[in-house]
């Protein structure tokens, strides 16, 4: 089989930016000063730099990535040529996606080739290209697998595709056939190289019943656990087992979770005996596994995880752990106490307020030691390689365990460090604990991972000649101009921590550029209305690297009031410092380790005007990304055009138009002839409908719109923000309700017909908009043991889709539409829309569905649209299509789009010709905004 050269290489993209730019930071601070020398020095600094050169037109850069994609071509022979294998027969083979995606985006170019392999969920195996791994989901692309990949008769011909294919794989492969030793024994008897932990270790270490007796064995204290095999559970047994440890038989606090599943997959609470059994066999029912652990809950204890890192050479082991992470759970005020109690999948990988991470925790200086000192030790003790993740918990003094649980953790007391969990393949996402505790002491992205694999390969001989050859280092010097771009997101939006992960995108793919020095900014909340006196008092952060790599707005903004609290600061510094020394003992004599490429300094606030004005004199480029509010509804536009700054997507008339659905509606409402409809709407106070009767509101909208089903929506918000479907009267109660009471989200299933979690508007709306509800039919993409089927009865020939417009104004070009797939309801969720591993995508339309004829006619509809609304640079456009005519249907448009490593935007770049991938996709919306500046 042919092997496939995946990815694109840029000779042109450097490493990770190094805490900031170091005079953006020093013009800051004199501009804090009130004497009129420093601000005139603040300037000569700026200005004294070379202006950002003029930009080409799309096609040039264009060109320029060619030319470098087939310079990396010719090179590979001389390359280290790494398989990255992701997938898997998991639930969190979607987080695999995200993994692969990120070790792909800061691995390939510079001495290292990647080709890309994926295993489904039957384990078939398929040579994938790069494009794949920006799907959403897996299942973007499942049912296409058999057409567009190169597929693998067996794992045996896969292993001995790579014996000549790779010369390293990188597994990135999370929970079973991953973690458990299954594509480590593939790998290991066919002798083929790889990172991370060999087999028989693996299946010790990911069992987690297997891993509390290794624990024990080793002398490490554990949480006193029970076994569950199969569907037979000897009641009387468990119930001494709750007697042992001194558990109420009827309400004793426990977990449930299964011994082989990642990621607190199936991890339940559960209360007293039967409860336990129940919940157990349940796991067992579902086929979540066979082994099912019942462990003590342990309460007033502090929870940490830890990443340890081997800096040793060969076959000489040097673990050392990173600065752990406290994980600190947010309760919000709950009363149930059989809520919020778990580190589950959603806070894990999902950006929500409902867990905080304090990287180092906030123990005494002694315990963080011990931690650090144990983790290391239990990695060497169980013979882990390379790299891993350990979970565990620092008992307080009022921690819950019994003197006789005591006894089984080996006397345990208050103080003392419990080792619970063990990752062999930690989580690789953008903003991961990996990347959040390796940048605190240092590593950039790049490094990190790069380090990883030089460290495997110390293990082959005959790989010697990588690590003695390459630099150790993807950073290029700068040379000529540099452009500077000022990245800003956040807001106090309910999409503010989708515009996190868009930022953080944004820039981890822009900084690659040696032309380019991009900074990040956080817009902080604000807690009142966007009055123009509120616009005075909105405060921006200059933000370092590691504390951009938080998962939410809130998140953020602790970590940098913590980060400049003396005290604090001067805790953290001690630590890093610590740290550093451990890992340069084993790496100081790695010729390819170039040194650290990250320096932690403080975050900086400022005032938006401040800001503005820093962007002006550092002639910088603003890519805007701070989705809703002011930073889509044309304030941050006019600020930013009012003062000559250049900025990403359209203009302030658009913006305005765009965020206010009615608006939008309106001013496309005379373009029927040409095949672009809108739907009918009523547009009603909030505050009216608070005090008003539902009843005769609901009878009054389904008789002015001849419908049993409604749509509603706050009439200017960001898209998938308060947007509901409504079957009766009682539902619009709800969710009237709701706003009244300000609830941040209605929970999934709320209304009479099923949905996901609804992400509600902050602050409450002046206004709703009711539209009929468009009824389309179900589009499932099922599994079998044969293959992935993609179904639709086609009974109603609208479908939903979303598509991206990129271009000058006047002459936008659409991008290959996307057919959505709900999973959760009739409306698409946030996290379906944007977040990895969530939501199914199909781009463009298949033609069993959509005709080529009717997807062109769509494409210039979608066209017309742009032109109508004077959109410029790039925007989203979400609509229903008729299948057989192309008709178009607005639903509404987004004038500041997602644009995280998984949004449906970046599969559309993908699938133009040639491709644009990320870096030269946003490299692109830079040179329009330069474009749109000059003219």
């Amino acid at each position: 089989m042919a092997s496939m050269a995946i990815g694109v290489s840029l000779s042109m993209i450097s490493g990770v930016i190094g805490g900031g730019d170091d005079v953006t930071r020093a013009t800051i601070k004199k501009l804090n000063l009130n004497q009129k020398k420093s601000r005139r020095e603040s300037r000569r600094r700026f200005l004294g730099m070379t202006k950002f050169r003029s930009s080409g037109e799309i096609r040039s850069v264009l060109k320029a990535v060619g030319e470098e994609e087939e310079k990396q071509t010719e090179n590979m022979s001389r390359n280290l040529r790494v398989g990255l294998i992701c997938g898997g027969p998991s639930a969190e083979r979607g987080i695999s996606l995200n993994s692969a995606r990120s070790v792909l985006d800061h691995i390939q170019g510079n001495g290292i080739s990647v080709r890309c392999y994926y295993i489904d969920v039957d384990l078939r195996a398929f040579a994938i290209s790069s494009a794949q791994l920006y799907s959403n989901t897996p299942a973007d692309f499942d049912f296409k697998l058999e057409s567009l990949a190169e597929k693998f008769s067996s794992l045996t011909e896969l292993a001995e595709h790579l014996v000549t294919a790779v010369d390293i794989v990188f597994p990135v492969i999370h929970g079973r056939f991953g973690e458990d030793g299954g594509i480590q024994e593939l790998l290991e008897s066919h002798n083929i190289p790889f990172v991370g932990t060999g087999a028989g270790e693996c299946g010790r270490a990911f069992d987690k019943y297997e891993a509390s007796l290794e624990l024990k064995e080793h002398g490490f204290m554990s949480v006193p656990n029970y076994l569950v095999q199969g569907s037979g559970v000897d009641e009387s047994e468990i119930a001494q087992w709750f007697t042992d440890n001194q558990l109420d038989l009827e309400v004793g606090k426990v977990v449930v979770k299964p011994a082989r599943s990642g990621s607190s997959i199936g991890v339940k609470v559960a209360f007293g005996v039967h409860d336990s059994i129940n919940k157990a066999i349940q796991l067992i029912l579902e086929g979540i596994d066979d082994r099912v652990v019942v462990e003590v809950f342990i309460e007033n204890a502090y929870e940490f995880t830890a990443i340890v890192l081997d800096v040793g050479s060969g076959s000489v082991s040097h673990p050392v752990t990173l600065l752990p992470s406290e994980v600190q759970l947010q309760f919000h005020g709950r009363s149930d106490p059989k809520e919020d109690a778990i580190f589950d999948y959603r806070r894990k990988y999902l950006p929500t307020q409902q867990v905080t991470y304090h990287t180092p925790p906030r123990f005494p200086l002694h315990v963080i030691k011990r931690i650090r000192e144990e983790a290391s030790l239990l990695f060497r003790k169980l013979g882990l390689r390379d790299f891993a993740r350990i979970d565990g918990w620092y008992l307080a003094p009022t921690s819950n365990l019994s003197s006789s649980a005591s006894e089984t953790l080996g006397g345990c007391k208050s103080g003392d460090i419990l080792l619970t969990d063990i990752n062999l393949i930690s989580g690789m996402e953008q903003t991961s604990l990996l990347f959040q505790q390796a940048s605190k002491v240092g590593f950039s992205h790049s490094n990190i991972l790069r380090t990883i694999v030089h460290r495997a390969c110390s293990r082959f001989p005959h790989l010697s000649w990588y690590n003695h050859g390459s630099s150790g280092s993807t950073t290029q010097e700068k040379s000529g101009d540099v452009q500077k771009v000022f990245v800003i997101f956040g807001g106090d939006t309910s999409e503010r921590q989708v515009s996190v992960m868009s930022g953080t995108n944004i820039l981890l793919n822009l900084q690659r550029f040696v032309d380019l020095k991009v900074t990040p900014y956080l817009l902080s909340p604000s807690c009142s209305d966007k009055t123009e006196s509120d616009l005075d008092n909105r405060q921006v952060w200059l933000l370092p690297y590691s504390v951009l790599l938080r998962h939410t707005v809130e998140e953020i903004l602790a970590a940098c009031l913590e980060a400049i609290e003396p005290d604090r600061a001067l805790f953290t510094s001690l630590l890093q410092k610590q740290v550093r020394e451990d890992l340069m003992d084993g790496l100081k004599n790695q010729s390819w380790f170039a040194g650290f490429d990250i320096t932690d300094e403080q975050p900086i606030k400022m005032s938006l005007k401040e800001w503005i004005k820093l962007a002006k004199e550092a002639q910088a480029t603003v890519f805007l990304s701070a989705h809703g509010g002011i930073g889509e509804d044309g304030t941050l536009q006019a600020l930013l055009e009012n003062e000559g700054v250049a900025y990403t997507g359209p203009g302030v008339l658009a913006s305005r138009t765009c965020m206010d659905k009615a608006m939008t509606s309106q001013r496309l409402s005379h373009l029927s002839a040409f095949g672009v409809h809108t739907i009918s709407n009523d547009v009603k106070r909030t505050g009216d409908m608070i005090h008003e009767s539902i009843p005769n509101i609901w009878d009054e909208l389904i008789s002015k719109f001849r419908c049993q089903t409604l749509c509603v929506k706050p009439a200017r918000d960001g898209c998938s923000t308060g947007v509901a479907r409504l079957c009766s009267s009682e539902d619009l109660a709800v969710y009237v309700q709701a706003l009244k009471d300000c609830l941040p989200r209605i929970p999934p299933n709320t209304f009479s017909k099923g949905h996901g979690m609804i992400e509600m508007p902050n602050p409450t709306p002046e206004h709703l908009i009711f539209e009929p509800f468009v009824e389309t039919d179900e589009i499932i993409v099922s599994s079998s043991k044969a293959k992935q089927q993609l179904s639709w009865k086609g009974m109603r020939r609208w479908v939903e889709i979303t598509v991206g417009v990129i271009g000058k104004r006047g002459s936008m070009h659409s991008l290959s539409p996307s057919l959505t797939v709900k999973e959760s309801g009739d409306i698409l969720s946030l996290e379906e829309k944007f977040q990895g591993g969530t939501g199914i995508n199909l781009t463009p339309p298949p033609p069993t569905i959509m005709s080529k004829e009717a997807l062109e006619r769509c494409k210039q509809g979608i066209e017309l649209i742009a032109e109508t609304l004077g959109l410029e640079g790039f925007s989203r456009i979400d609509a229903f299509v008729h299948v057989e005519t192309g008709e178009v249907m607005v639903i509404e448009v987004n004038t500041v789009p997602g644009m995280t490593p998984s949004t449906v935007l970046i599969q559309q770049a993908l699938a133009e010709q040639p491709p644009m991938y990320p870096p030269q996709f946003f490299r692109t919306l830079l040179h329009l905004a330069a474009h749109r500046a000059r003219v």
